[in-house]
């Protein structure tokens, strides 16, 4: 098979997410190392590749050196799956270790490394595999007791496999002191898989590719979970290998004064940010437009961090939103997201299904105070959120992200500043007037429109979110506290029925 014709043909890993990391899989007939610490998930990729090349009619063979064939089988059948019409080789036999096995005259690392080799070979010459794991080098590294005696070994190997037309991954642990770099120049491609355990919350398993001959591949670190049925892998978002759609007209948020503050409404292919105190009414606002989008019949996807999924259905309900009878139709994906267990790959991973498969033409993020939580570093944060914000303007996605800052008089801050990623950001605020506290909103920029420059009063009820007439008067506005000195004819009448306490 010549290189060209190599090139046409992959061999699938049997883990989605790694094959479009590998744009497609494998580079058939060549030695592939996995390597990570105990607990990464080693055994159980390998199984699932011999299981998708079973799948296509390939013989696979697990050599392994470590475990026994009840504790393989036992993985399999923790994942759901059975591993008969694979071929399993325990390398060492029930009475391994009895008196006639041991060595006297000759050392005993070199008789079992030949055996070991040999019975490797012969296995291989028996079953004539497409497919074979060979778990694991650790085993190898011991017995050769030398970096220069296991690199030859592992070369003969190499040699072997390389006239035998069949597709193998070696499965190493780490546990060498300065043998895994020759094992990287060994191998045609290396792929390494990690694991990182937080102060609070689950453990975070991520690879990368460290190198791959012949292919290209997505570089970075991708997370990855182990899940019943193998190894779920989630491609860190490239919003450039993505194609631009175009985007269309303005929307409605569902209030005409709203849209009129917004310059026209809501522009397809930009994120809006809607930031302020906690209680304001940066939840309810962003209700307001998805489900005006939900009426026109659109899709829309709204990613719950801070609040319960039945609080909010509640009160919505009561303020006329009721989102239910939308979730029951298919038209509103919500999904409660707990940080501490999902990693940010799988919710990126999540965004973007939520666009290509259901169909979502408005994204909410509520909010990214508790994503920013999920990230060891909030520099990666921000550039997490400009991949995806990227990603989701090029779907041509309505975006709305709610950012709640510190505080609710005086000095008010947030915990990052996404503001230059926001096309739009509308500012959420309490002010005080002749002995009442209120809420004023207002549009500070949008890259899209000419903007209303006014700061309009605005009530929360049993109709949702009501907007005044734009109001002057007001001082302190830069401070992000603005103070209202105007008269009492120019404010909104209070709503006996108004639902502000529970708003957000």
């Amino acid at each position: 098979m010549t290189p060209e014709d190599q090139s046409d043909n992959v061999a699938s890993t049997g883990i989605a997410g790694l094959d479009d990391i590998l744009h497609g899989g494998l580079t058939p007939e060549r030695m592939y190392l996995i390597e990570g610490t105990p607990g990464t998930g080693k055994t159980t990729l390998g199984l699932g590749f011999l299981l998708a090349g079973a799948a296509a009619g390939e013989t696979g063979l697990y050599i392994t050196l470590a475990e026994t064939e009840v504790e393989l089988r036992a993985v399999g059948r923790a994942h759901g799956w059975s591993l008969d019409s694979l071929k399993l080789f325990e390398m060492v036999p029930p009475d391994g270790f009895t008196e006639d096995q041991e060595q006297t005259l000759l050392h005993p690392s070199e008789v079992e490394l030949g055996e070991t080799v040999r019975a490797i070979m012969a296995k291989v010459d028996e079953v004539r595999p497409a497919r074979v794991v060979l778990d694991s080098l650790s085993e190898l590294r011991l017995l050769s007791q030398s970096p220069i005696r296991y690199r030859r070994q592992i070369l003969a190997l190499k040699h072997f496999f390389s006239t035998r037309a069949c597709t193998v991954l070696v499965l190493d642990d780490k546990g060498g002191n300065g043998g895994d770099l020759q094992l990287h120049s060994i191998a045609h491609g290396v792929v390494a898989l990690d694991q990182t355990l937080a102060s609070f919350g689950a453990q975070r398993r991520r690879l990368h590719v460290v190198k791959m001959r012949q292919r290209q591949f997505r570089g970075g670190y991708h997370d990855f979970e182990i899940q019943r049925g193998g190894l779920c892998v989630f491609p860190r978002l490239v919003a450039a290998d993505h194609a631009i759609e175009e985007a269309g007209e303005a929307i409605t948020t569902g209030s005409p004064e709203l849209d009129a503050l917004l310059g026209g409404g809501l522009v397809p292919g930009t994120a809006t940010l809607l930031t302020g105190p906690a209680g304001v009414g940066k939840t309810t606002t962003s209700i307001q437009c998805i489900v005006a989008a939900l009426m026109r019949g659109e899709k829309a996807s709204y990613f719950l961090f801070d609040e319960r999924t039945p609080t909010l259905l509640a009160r919505s309900a009561a303020l006329g939103l009721d989102l239910r009878p939308h979730i029951e139709s298919g038209l509103l994906e919500l999904r409660a997201i707990d940080p501490a267990e999902m990693s940010p790959g799988e919710f990126a991973s999540s965004v973007q299904r939520s666009v290509e498969v259901h169909g979502a033409g408005m994204v909410v993020i509520d909010s990214l105070n508790a994503y920013l939580q999920s990230m060891p570093n909030e520099q990666f944060l921000v550039l997490q959120m400009h991949e995806m914000l990227s990603y989701l303007g090029q779907k041509g996605v309505v975006s709305l992200l709610i950012l709640g800052l510190h505080g609710v008089t005086g000095d008010i801050r947030s915990d990052v500043d996404l503001s230059y990623l926001s096309d739009t950001v509308v500012q959420l605020r309490y002010f005080e007037a002749l002995g009442e506290v209120r809420q004023a909103i207002s549009v500070i920029k949008t890259r899209t429109a000419r903007h209303e420059r006014t700061i309009r009063e605005f009530q929360i009820g049993d109709n949702g979110l009501q907007l005044g007439e734009p109001l002057g008067r007001f001082q302190g506005i830069l401070t992000g506290v603005p103070t209202f000195s105007g008269e009492s004819t120019t404010l909104m009448a209070s709503q006996a029925a108004t639902v502000a306490p529970q708003a957000r």
